[in-house]
């Protein structure tokens, strides 16, 4: 059973290990959501997420014989760089079973801290099974993800941080895949704070625990895709289930441009990198006006930190579309030389930033001696947009916005 007491004592152990991160508070945040907001800056870990906590409480407590034989769990992401990296810092061998389509830089992250890592199956669950597999047959110790009350004890530290940091908090919002974070972190706050409430946030995509509170029984979940591919889990944990059924206060559902946009929010405004699942608390509080969270002080775990580069490039533009700073514009010429520099310098004299430029004679419907000029314009804003259209129009060429915020 998780109790505060194993929390503590999960503290003691794991405390001269690992980064007491920053529950940070924040200005702009704070103005923006109209409440005393902080971050949990969990992405400032060695390994660039929380799950070192759970990870290395479960390793600590194995015995000369576990730790002889070595360990061995199933996880594409965040679980499988914590585990290996303590594995290896305190001389035990690990064993780490991922999809055979996991990107090729997440298993360079996993192979750096020296585990032997299995490539196995089309997706987590299979992986799983080959893991449970290679336990039966050379008697490694299983150290699950999220369903172990050792790794539900570990993560549940991080409340204990929070409320000596800030003991002022009404709130703490959380992201849920399997439920070990949520569950670890509510046991703990509500047990040194009972009036505390806790939140926990998925994506619309993978559901599975919002499922199972909601009908009263875990079932599995298949998930789609997500940006928040940390807490995209199938089924919830059946030790964690109970523990949030009865502590968490609300779960809500946030979606994919709701992320995408708390990612580029904590991004450019905090200076902060947040993975998908890392953001999902922002989004519900910009977004899910039913937490009723004004003047409280509200804390936010940013449970991680590492996402695909080139996602967050897609992220960053598509937030820039949503926000109005990109544009892309088609404009209607006659299809007579001098055109392409009349309209470069209208756009110019708008101190618009041309980012691409395609013309267009064959493929589209203009009348015959007419073209089109497709254009994607870095902006200032919506504002800006219409008075460069204004400014287009003006001169006479016909121009409608291709994409909107």
């Amino acid at each position: 059973m998780v109790t505060l007491d194993s929390i503590k004592d999960a503290r003691k152990r794991i405390a001269p290990f690992l980064y007491h991160s920053p529950c940070a508070p924040t200005e702009t945040l704070s103005h923006q959501l109209d409440c005393r907001a902080y971050l949990k800056l969990e992405n400032l870990q060695m390994t660039g997420a929380f799950k070192e906590r759970g990870a290395l409480n479960r390793l600590q407590q194995l015995s000369d014989e576990q730790k002889a034989k070595g360990v061995i769990t199933a996880s594409a992401g965040n679980h499988a760089q914590g585990l290996a990296y303590h594995a290896q810092r305190l001389g035990i061998k690990a064993t780490i079973a991922m999809p055979e389509a996991t990107p090729q830089n997440k298993v360079q992250s996993v192979r750096r801290f020296g585990p032997d890592v299995v490539l196995h199956g089309k997706n987590f669950d299979e992986s799983f099974e080959e893991a449970a597999a290679l336990q039966q047959r050379h008697g490694f110790t299983f150290v699950h993800p999220f369903d172990d009350e050792a790794v539900i004890a570990g993560q549940g530290t991080i409340a204990v941080e929070m409320l000596e940091d800030v003991p002022l908090l009404d709130a703490i919002v959380v992201p849920i895949g399997g439920g070990g974070l949520i569950a670890g972190v509510a046991t703990a706050a509500k047990a040194l704070k009972p009036e505390i409430k806790i939140i926990g946030v998925q994506s619309r995509q993978a559901s599975a625990m919002y499922s199972a509170v909601g009908s009263g029984h875990v079932m599995p979940v298949r998930p789609g895709p997500t940006i928040a591919d940390g807490i995209a889990v199938k089924s919830p944990g059946h030790l964690t289930y109970p523990i949030i059924r009865d502590l968490v206060d609300q779960i809500v559902l946030v979606d994919e441009e709701e992320i995408a946009a708390a990612v580029l929010l904590l991004l450019e405004r905090e200076k902060t990198l947040a993975e998908g699942a890392g953001a999902c608390p922002l989004a519900a509080m910009m977004y899910r006006e039913e937490l009723q969270l004004q003047g409280k002080h509200v804390a936010m775990i940013i449970s991680g930190g590492n996402i695909d580069m080139t996602l967050l490039s897609r992220i960053i533009e598509r937030g820039m579309v949503k926000d109005g700073r990109m544009a892309r514009l088609r404009i209607e010429l006659f299809d007579i030389p001098g055109q392409l520099a009349q309209t470069s310098k209208i756009l110019a004299e708008q101190s618009a930033n041309v980012l691409e430029v395609y013309h267009n004679r064959s493929f589209l419907p203009a009348s015959m001696g007419k073209t089109y000029l497709d254009v994607t314009l870095e902006t200032r804003g919506p504002e800006h947009v219409e008075a460069i259209i204004a400014a287009l129009e003006e001169q006479g060429y016909k121009t409608h916005i291709l994409s909107k915020n």
